[in-house]
C-alpha cells in the first residue's frame, strides 16, 4: 500500500487537470499569485520581487508613451483638419436654421445648438464647418466699406450710393441698426460682402464745423460797430420780439446777410453775437409760450456752423459741391433735432465767386448754382440763418446777394475815433494792473486812468502829423491823397497794440523782478512798431485790387506811394497803377 501511494508521488501531474489560468490576466497579478503561493523564506520569492518591480516600472512608461502619442496624433490632426470658413449671417428664418452667405454664395444653413439665439444677430461674422452648419459667432466685423446713405426706405432697407461710375446698393440693417434713425448724407460703414449695413459713423468733414454750443460773444463785446450791429439786430430781433406786428404787415422774415468791410473789423465776431442773440431770443419765447403745466418741455438752442471758404474747396470733382450739400443736410437736421442753425461762411469770396464763360472747368460755375439751390430749399429766418462775411463783396456772383437769398447787406467799416475808444475799452478794463503814476494822477481813480489812457492812445493814433502817415495816393487829377493811420486803423490792429503793450509790461515785471504795470509808453511804442510792421506795399500789378481790400475805391488812382521811417519828407516812388 505504501508503496502504491510512493509510485502515486513521484508520477507527475497531468497539465491538464490544474485550474486554467484567466486569459489577459495583468503580469502583476500572476506574479502577486505566485508570491502568494510560495511560502515564507523560499529563495524564488526575492527574484518574483525584483520582477514586479521591473514590470510596474515598464507598464508605467507604456502608458507615458501612449498618452504623448495621443497628444501628438491630436496636434496632427487638429493641423491636418480642413479650415472652417467664416461668412455673414443674413437672416434667422426658424429657430436652429440661418441664412448666411459664404464667399458670395447664400446657404440655407442649419446652426449648433451649442450657440447662443441671443449671439444670432443680423450682420455678424459666422464659422462654419464641412457641412456648412453654424458652429460659432465672432461678432461684427470691424473693418468694411463706407458708402453714402441716398434713401432709408420706407421697409426699413437703405439705399446707398458708390463712388462715381458704380451702381448704388440696396442694403438691410444689422440688428443693431433697427430702429436708429438714419438720414440721407450719413456715412454707413457695410459688411464686406456688400449685403449688410454695420454701423453708422460720424462724418468728421462735416461735423468739424459744428460748435456744440452756440457762441457766447454778446453785443456788449464788440466796440466801435454801433451802425451795422442795429441793423442786423433790427433785422433778426424784430421779427421774434414783435412776431404780430411783423404778421399784420405780411412781412416775410430775411434768409440771409452779408457783412462786408475792410479786414479786421469785427466781422466774425458779429455774425457770432448775431447767433448768440438770435439763440437766446427763441429760446427765450419758446419758454413763455410754454404752458406752466409743461415746464419740462425742450428749450430750443443754437447749432454754429462755422466755415471758411477755402475749407470747402476741393480737388476732386464734385466733392466740394457734396460738402455744400451736406453742410446744408447737417442744418436741416439740427433743425429737425429742435436747434437753430446758423451757417456762418468766413471768406465767402472764395466759394461764391462771380462764374465765368469758359470753356475751360471753373468752380464757381457748379458750387454756385449748388449754393443757391439750397438756399431755395430755405423758407425763412425760422429754418436756418445764413450769414456770409467777405473783404471783397464785389467778387461774389450776384445770383447769391440777389434778394429773396441774401435779403441784408450790412456794411462792417472802420472805426472812428469814438469807435476806436469804444473798442480800446474792450480790451484796457479797470482790472488790468496799472502803473502807479497813472492812477495818482487821476486822484487813485483806476476807471479814470484806463479812461485816460485811452484818450492818449487815440491821440496818437488819430493825430494828423508828419510820424503818422501812411500812404501818398496819386489821383488821375494830380491831386495826391495822405492816407494817415487812423485811415487805416481797425479793430484787430487796436487788439494787437494793447497785447503788445502787456508783453511790454510783462517783460519789464521778469526783468526787475518788480511788479510793474502797464504804461502810456507802452501803448505808444506799441502804436509805432504796429503801423511799422504792417508799412507792406503790394506789387505793381496788384496795387489795385490792395486798396480794393483796404476798403479805397481805386478808381481814379494812378500812383502809391509809402512813407518810410527815417526819411520822412522823401517818399518813395511806385510805378503807375494804370
Amino acid at each position: 500500500m505504501s508503496d502504491r501511494r510512493a509510485s502515486e508521488q513521484d508520477e507527475p501531474k497531468d497539465p491538464s487537470e490544474e485550474p486554467p489560468l484567466k486569459t489577459g490576466t495583468d503580469p502583476l497579478e500572476l506574479i502577486e499569485q505566485c508570491l502568494s503561493s510560495f511560502p515564507e523564506g523560499d529563495a524564488r520569492l526575492k527574484l518574483l520581487y525584483k520582477l514586479r518591480h521591473a514590470v510596474t516600472l515598464s507598464q508605467a512608461a507604456h502608458q507615458q508613451r501612449e498618452l504623448e502619442f495621443k497628444k501628438v496624433g491630436e496636434v496632427v490632426a487638429k493641423l491636418t483638419a480642413p479650415a472652417n470658413r467664416i461668412g455673414t449671417l443674413l437672416d434667422v428664418p426658424g429657430e436652429g436654421l440661418a441664412r448666411i452667405v459664404v464667399g458670395g454664395a447664400e446657404y440655407y444653413a442649419n446652426v449648433d445648438p451649442r450657440v447662443p439665439e441671443t449671439d444670432l444677430k443680423i450682420g455678424t461674422q459666422i464659422l462654419v464647418n464641412d457641412a456648412y452648419t453654424v458652429i460659432k459667432t465672432l461678432g461684427y466685423d470691424r473693418n468694411g466699406p463706407i458708402v453714402k446713405l441716398a434713401e432709408a426706405m420706407p421697409d426699413g432697407r437703405l439705399r446707398c450710393e458708390q463712388e462715381m461710375g458704380r451702381q448704388s446698393l440696396v442694403l438691410q440693417r444689422s440688428t443693431d441698426l433697427i430702429g436708429v434713425d438714419l438720414d440721407p448724407g450719413d456715412e454707413i460703414r457695410i459688411d464686406p460682402s456688400h449685403r449688410v449695413a454695420i454701423e453708422k459713423l460720424v462724418d468728421r468733414k462735416a461735423s468739424r464745423h459744428v460748435l456744440d454750443e452756440t457762441p457766447k460773444v454778446t453785443w456788449e463785446q464788440i466796440g466801435g460797430q454801433n451802425e451795422a450791429i442795429n441793423a442786423i439786430r433790427k433785422a433778426i430781433e424784430y421779427p421774434l420780439l414783435h412776431a404780430e406786428t411783423f404778421e399784420r404787415f405780411k412781412f416775410s422774415q430775411p434768409k440771409g446777410f452779408l457783412l462786408y468791410g475792410p479786414p479786421g473789423c469785427g466781422k466774425t465776431l458779429i455774425g457770432q453775437a448775431a447767433a448768440g442773440s438770435l439763440a437766446k431770443l427763441v429760446s427765450e419765447s419758446k419758454q413763455e409760450q410754454t404752458s406752466d403745466t409743461d415746464k419740462r418741455s425742450p428749450v430750443i438752442s443754437g447749432a454754429f456752423l462755422h466755415v471758411k471758404g477755402p475749407e470747402i474747396l476741393n480737388m476732386w470733382l464734385g466733392e466740394s459741391e457734396r460738402m455744400v450739400r451736406d453742410l446744408f443736410e447737417q442744418a436741416r437736421a439740427r433743425r429737425k433735432d429742435g436747434a437753430l442753425p446758423f451757417i456762418f461762411i468766413d471768406e465767402a469770396e472764395s466759394i461764391l465767386g462771380t462764374r465765368r464763360a469758359m470753356r475751360s472747368f471753373n468752380i464757381s460755375n457748379t458750387l454756385v448754382p449748388m449754393f443757391c439751390s439750397e438756399m431755395d430749399g430755405i423758407e425763412s429766418l425760422r429754418d436756418v440763418v445764413i450769414i456770409l462775411a467777405s473783404n471783397r463783396p464785389d467778387l461774389i456772383d450776384p445770383a447769391v446777394l440777389r434778394p429773396g437769398r441774401i435779403d441784408r447787406k450790412i456794411k462792417v467799416s472802420r472805426p472812428n475815433k469814438d469807435a476806436a475808444a469804444e473798442i480800446l475799452k474792450v480790451y484796457l478794463t479797470a482790472d488790468l494792473p496799472l502803473a502807479p503814476v497813472l492812477v495818482s494822477e487821476r486822484g487813485g481813480e483806476q476807471m479814470q486812468a484806463v479812461a485816460s489812457l485811452v484818450e492818449d492812445i487815440i491821440e496818437s493814433i488819430f493825430r494828423r502829423t508828419e510820424d503818422n502817415r501812411l500812404l501818398s495816393i496819386r489821383l488821375r487829377s494830380g491831386q495826391s491823397k495822405v492816407l494817415y493811420r487812423g485811415d487805416l486803423v481797425s479793430g484787430a490792429i487796436l487788439a494787437s497794440i494793447v497785447q503788445r503793450a502787456k508783453e511790454k509790461a510783462i517783460d519789464r515785471t521778469v526783468q526787475s523782478g518788480q511788479q510793474s504795470g502797464l504804461q502810456t509808453k507802452d501803448l505808444v511804442d506799441s502804436v509805432s512798431e504796429e503801423f511799422r510792421e504792417g508799412d507792406m506795399l503790394p506789387p505793381d500789378d496788384a496795387a489795385e485790387e490792395w486798396l480794393k481790400l483796404l476798403d479805397h475805391h481805386p478808381e481814379q488812382v494812378v500812383g502809391i506811394s509809402s512813407f518810410r521811417r527815417g526819411r520822412q519828407t522823401e517818399e518813395r516812388s511806385v510805378n503807375q497803377i494804370i
